[in-house]
């Protein structure tokens, strides 16, 4: 089951949502991004950015356009030592550029998602 907790950030045009789900491998992954973006609103998204640590095959991430984001979502999930749990950051492009804010919104979009009660060991992917 997917969660989404919607628009996180919002600065200088370019909005920022967060969403996770837990996956077991990269079926898993594929299957939740596509799930994703069957919302029109995440499928026109100018970045679907991701990152998981599966416990079976290790680090997975996806850029998406937006370099770099993906290892910030994995360094977070290190961190917080949680596996088996894909993280989406979703970003609209506002038409300017934010330079190295970015990774600062990435930032807090994992950091609500991981404070939220959407991880943990009850769902199942």
């Amino acid at each position: 089951m997917t969660r989404k907790l919607g628009i996180i950030v919002t600065d200088r045009g370019s909005k920022y949502a967060v969403s996770g789900a837990a996956v077991r491998d990269r079926a898993g992954v594929d299957a939740v991004l596509k799930e994703l973006k069957r919302d029109k609103a995440y499928a026109k998204a100018t970045h679907n950015t991701w990152g998981v640590l599966l416990s079976e095959a290790g680090p997975l991430k996806g850029d998406d356009g937006e370099a770099g984001a993906g290892m910030v979502i994995l360094r977070m999930l290190e961190r917080a030592g949680l596996e088996d749990h894909l993280i989406i950051v979703t970003r609209w492009y506002g038409g300017k550029h934010l330079g190295g804010d970015r990774f600062r919104h990435v930032q807090t979009c994992v950091s609500a998602y991981l404070e939220g009660d959407g991880h943990g060991g009850k769902e199942t992917g």
